[in-house]
């Protein structure tokens, strides 16, 4: 990966960002963008937008969401202990003792997320997971107004996690899901627009918001770019790991490379012309299926007006939703090729209608 790319992905994904507070990562994106973009604009709801050859009567779609999950301040107690509700999908038993960062107006305040000792639990309690409501965050005082003075209700909270490499390309991070994927949609918005072939419709880079709590910024930011044909990526379920049946869940690689997805929330003609994309490039490539809803921002795009052409591309990840997750930079990288060769080939007659 190019030294600067991977300067960018690092930064993204350690800024916090969780669903409603995206702005660190927008921040970011913006100014990533506007380096090679025609045009950068935000809207309403926090969705970034970068352009390129944005006049062209035929508009190609890239969404990759920039929101993380995390937790946010709800009641701080007489003890000044934090209590929180979520933000998107967490496991309770990956939180307890994790280090956090409350993010405030002033700056950010450490703590721990705190439960009782292992010795205090009777033993029928220690067989149950235990619910996010019984932990708090523990900043280091013992006085709600000490407490008070430091943070406040509605602060947003994230893990005290940031990327780091592992081993060869393999790495790790908080939030990889998916500010990996607004990282690719940007990566593959600067191919398109450094490539000697120019592309023959405008291309729209959407870094969005809001979709671990219902897919809320791509189906704004969908409605507003008024696509005809679109590309969504997010992480997908590696199952190269232990104890994962992959007969259920079907089996990505890390390393690999990204994973076409197959099923009713895709275009049959534009995986076709993924597919297509990537043997012409040498781009590997995995294959996963979805009978139904992929409960990604392609499910709101392929609905969007009166329809959009939309495929899924995933990046195989373990560990989702957890301060740990791992991918291979190499699959990150080539799924940003594999968009970018996509949407130099749409022509502004190609037909996504299916059956013609």
């Amino acid at each position: 990966m190019r030294a600067e790319s991977l300067e960018f992905f690092k930064s993204i994904v350690n800024a916090p960002s969780p669903s409603g507070f995206e702005e660190p990562a927008a921040r970011l994106y913006r100014e990533y963008t506007s380096q090679f973009a025609h045009a950068v604009e935000t809207d309403v709801m926090g969705n970034v937008l970068a352009w390129v050859n944005p006049d062209a009567p035929r508009k190609v779609m890239l969404a990759g969401h920039m929101d993380e999950i995390g937790f946010i301040v709800r009641y701080i107690s007489d003890d000044g202990m934090l209590y929180f509700d979520r933000i998107g999908g967490h496991d309770a038993t990956v939180a307890v003792g994790q280090r956090v960062w409350v993010h405030t107006a002033k700056g950010r305040v450490p703590g721990v997320l705190g439960r009782k000792a292992i010795h205090l639990i009777e033993p029928d309690e220690r067989k149950k997971a235990p619910d996010l409501s019984d932990l708090w965050v523990d900043i280091g005082v013992s006085k709600k107004a000490q407490a008070q003075k430091l943070v406040s209700i509605g602060d947003c909270i994230t893990y005290q996690v940031e990327f780091a490499p592992l081993q060869g390309d393999v790495a790790t991070a908080r939030g990889f899901d998916n500010k990996m994927g607004a990282f690719i949609v940007a990566e593959a918005l600067r191919i398109v627009a450094a490539s000697r072939r120019k592309p023959k419709v405008a291309v729209c880079a959407v870094a969005t918001v809001q979709e671990e709590i219902g897919l809320r910024g791509a189906k704004t930011s969908a409605y507003g770019t008024n696509a005809d044909v679109g590309l969504c990526v997010d992480v997908g379920h590696a199952t190269d790991y232990p104890t994962v049946d992959k007969k259920k869940v079907g089996e990505l690689s890390l390393g690999k490379g990204p994973a076409i997805c197959r099923g009713a929330n895709n275009n049959a003609k534009v995986v076709s012309m993924l597919f297509k994309a990537a043997e012409a490039a040498n781009i590997p490539y995995q294959i996963e299926v979805a009978g139904g809803g992929t409960g990604t921002d392609a499910n709101a795009m392929q609905v969007s007006r009166a329809g959009m052409a939309v495929a899924l591309i995933s990046v195989p990840i373990r560990y989702m939703h957890t301060p740990c997750e791992v991918l291979n930079l190499k699959d990150v990288e080539n799924c940003a090729k594999l968009m970018a060769a996509f949407c130099l080939a749409v022509e502004p007659s190609t037909d996504f209608t299916p059956g013609r």
